[in-house]
């Protein structure tokens, strides 16, 4: 199982051109955090992109870059790019070129968005919020697959035998697609034989089982070889040396996170008792000490068999010492103690068989 943590960069905004110093000081922060990921030996780093005041990322690309220049060996991914409003041709050529930079470690998260706000910003009508996202993924696989294409459809002037450049030093670009629960994105995911990313962000992981079981279905059904797919989960997640002090950094902020995002879309206030719950040992929350974490990445492994977990970080409302303090114990801790659980489960099967 690849191991490594996503970001949407959380601030809190000034409203002030010239003089945002938290968006500054945020930047440093997170840069700083993607240079510890890759010096404890994580596998990826990955950050969403969002329009709105209270996220620092609505360019992961370049960002991305910037972490290239100062990493060796974690991949380097979007979580995810919002591809409905985005030009197809550009995110590749933005990707090939974060690939080219960090010597071919850069992927692609593509999703329609949790968010709405890149809808308007960009001119789309939020009407087409489905065959927008069907188009520019098909023009963004075509890319990916050929340096010459020709390519028509319905929202986007057409192409005719048009070279796409620079191309990526990996040869063509992993391509997954970044889903939070609806079946027909995990339907079209397996029929196209793309990794899949799953957010767990509320609700028990097993409830998300049978979106696993859809993906490998849909892909074997279209042909594909669903055992050879990759599947990868992100949930909310905090480390510390004990089990209390990760829940008293982590809920203040996570719960005003959750309930300045409740707000808008009608959820109810967030109580204490309900995150104690949701960071049971069953539960959608990855808050905890070390021994809590890696027992609850291992009950994920036997869930869903994933190849692939993020850990999704909050960076507002959580001094940055501690953020970094739970990359450095999930990657010179959980991770050691996951892999050799794994690799240990491995070998048993295979002395069974």
């Amino acid at each position: 199982m690849e191991l490594g943590i996503s970001t949407f960069g959380e601030v809190a905004p000034a409203h002030v051109a010239g003089s945002d110093h938290a968006a500054a000081q945020r930047m440093q922060e997170l840069l700083a955090e993607a240079h510890l990921a890759d010096t404890v030996g994580l596998d990826v780093f990955a950050v969403g992109e969002h329009h709105r005041p209270d996220f620092i990322i609505s360019a992961p690309e370049v960002i991305l870059g910037a972490v290239a220049a100062t990493t060796k060996r974690i991949r380097l991914s979007s979580a995810v790019t919002v591809l409905s409003s985005a030009d197809p041709v550009r995110t590749f050529q933005n990707f090939a070129t974060v690939d080219l930079i960090s010597g071919g470690r850069a992927e692609i998260i593509a999703g329609r968005g949790s968010f709405i706000e890149s809808f308007p910003l960009f001119g789309y009508n939020l009407q087409d919020y489905d065959t927008l996202f069907v188009e520019k993924l098909e023009l963004l696989l075509k890319i990916n697959g050929s340096e010459v294409v020709s390519w028509q459809g319905k929202h986007r002037a057409a192409i005719q035998k048009l070279g796409v450049y620079p191309r990526p030093a990996q040869g063509r670009l992993p391509i997954w697609i970044g889903v939070g629960g609806t079946p027909a994105s995990v339907v079209r995911a397996g029929k196209l034989g793309l990794p899949l990313t799953i957010a767990i962000l509320g609700g028990e992981p097993a409830r998300y089982v049978p979106f696993a079981e859809l993906y490998r279905e849909s892909a074997q059904q279209a042909g594909h070889n669903a055992a050879s797919l990759p599947l990868a989960l992100n949930c909310h997640f905090h480390l510390a040396e004990t089990s209390q002090q990760a829940s008293d950094e982590y809920f203040p902020a996570y719960s005003a996170l959750m309930n300045r995002i409740g707000r808008e879309r009608g959820w109810p206030p967030m109580s204490r008792a309900q995150f104690e719950l949701l960071r049971g040992p069953e539960g959608p929350l990855f808050v905890g000490s070390v021994q809590e974490v890696t027992d609850k990445l291992l009950y994920l492994d036997r869930l869903f068999g994933n190849t692939r977990f993020l850990a999704q970080l909050i960076l507002e409302g959580i001094p940055h010492q501690r953020v970094m303090r739970s990359i450095e114990l999930f990657g010179t801790q959980v991770a050691p103690a996951v892999r050799t659980a794994l690799i240990q489960t491995a070998g048993l099967a295979n002395s069974s068989s």
